[in-house]
């Protein structure tokens, strides 16, 4: 029986309707070449708009291998919403190309799982280097011009930020166990319990915090590492299974840097002749992160734990040596004062004024320590 007098196959239609889509995201980013007069993110975007017709060329080989007909239609436009969007701003375009393009990885995801392996292939490629370049519009989308980039590059390549991982526990488990442990004690307090009761409820709760907050950094370090495993193995697959895919991404993430196209070729070059240090380079540029920079699950955990149990023990120590109102005095102020001293240590790991950290940490344990209390209080009448 003809073609003509059967029910459209679906596989068909899907492809055609690829090969449309990326016929019109090569006319797209050509369209967007001309509007912008940055030359770098010119030649970017002509080079993606290749990157489609790549894509289009391989969906209609795929087609005819399949018994289908070379794919035609009206010639591509730019859609309607990527011009409005342009004339507000080249930057509005890119972002909505870049979640144009992550719709394509899903679709072509989905794609995958429903025909014939040799498509599904194809989809998974292509999904891949979709990926790609939606993480090219986005930095692209995301640049600012001028000093500001400079520095914001510097600082990102310093360890600045990687350093928070066992300080930031220790600031914050201390924060944790001395606001946890404090309330716990201006709520006891406030229903009227006897020193020895406080003393016993505070060391509990500073042991209880100590303990989840040591587990919680585990987990988290632990869970972080896993995270960054699984990305590297997926770069290490995309690298052997497609070097100048990634050799070109790699590229492209340098002239958006500020090299020239031969300047970025030639540096990639360089760099993919030896694996592991390409492996390297394209997880700290696509991924942002480096292994040296993760925090170790024990080294968190340990941190997070004494930090956590020596904040808690500040409103505790008071009830070990006194009693009575004299108890809950003086735990009140050496508390208040604890939380002074963790806010401006939280300056080191933020840019806040020390002075400025510490009052704000100092008032919210006023808060927390007045709102136990009256609640204890209350509590305590009704008992």
């Amino acid at each position: 029986m003809p073609r003509s007098n059967r029910e459209p196959d679906p596989i068909i239609t899907a492809l055609e309707r690829n090969w449309r889509a990326e016929m019109e995201g090569a006319t797209t980013y050509r369209w967007l070449a001309e509007q912008t007069t940055d030359p770098r993110k010119r030649e970017i975007l002509e080079q993606l708009a290749r990157g489609e017709e790549k894509h289009a060329a391989r969906w209609a080989a795929r087609l005819l291998e399949l018994g289908g007909a070379q794919p035609t239609g009206p010639a591509p436009q730019v859609p309607a919403t990527i011009r409005i969007k342009a004339r507000a701003g080249m930057d509005n375009a890119l972002f909505a190309l870049e979640a144009n393009e992550e719709a394509h990885v899903r679709e072509y995801e989905a794609q995958a799982r429903e025909y014939d392996a040799e498509t599904a292939a194809i989809l998974r490629d292509l999904a891949r280097d979709e990926q790609e370049h939606a993480g090219v519009l986005g930095m692209m989308a995301g640049e600012r011009p001028g000093p500001q980039s400079r520095l914001e590059a510097m600082l990102k390549g310093e360890k600045h930020v990687a350093t928070g991982s066992w300080l930031g526990d220790a600031i914050y488990g201390a924060n944790d166990g001395l606001g946890a442990v404090f309330g716990l004690i201006a709520g006891v307090a406030g229903a009227a319990v006897n020193s020895h009761v406080i003393l016993i409820a505070g060391i509990a709760g500073a042991v209880a915090s100590a303990v989840s907050m040591g587990a919680g950094a585990y987990l988290a370090s632990k869970s972080e590492r896993e995270v960054f495993d699984a990305q590297l193995a997926h770069e290490r697959g995309e690298i052997t299974n497609n070097p100048d895919e990634e050799k070109e991404e790699l590229s492209l993430f340098y002239q958006l840097k500020g090299m020239t196209e031969e300047e970025a070729d030639r540096a990639v070059e360089r760099i993919s002749q030896n694996q592991a240090q390409f492996l390297d380079v394209l997880a700290h540029e696509e991924l942002g992160i480096r292994e040296e920079g993760l925090p170790r699950p024990w080294t968190s955990a340990i941190s997070a734990t004494l930090s956590t149990a020596a904040g808690a023990a500040i409103p505790v120590i008071p009830f070990i040596f006194l009693s009575g109102t004299t108890a809950v005095l003086v735990a009140f102020v050496v508390s208040l004062l604890g939380h002074f001293v963790v806010g401006a240590l939280k300056s080191l790991v933020t840019i806040r004024p020390w002075w400025s950290s510490g009052l704000e940490m100092t008032a919210i344990g006023v808060l927390v320590g007045g709102v136990t209390f009256i609640v204890g209080y209350l509590v305590g009448v009704g008992g």
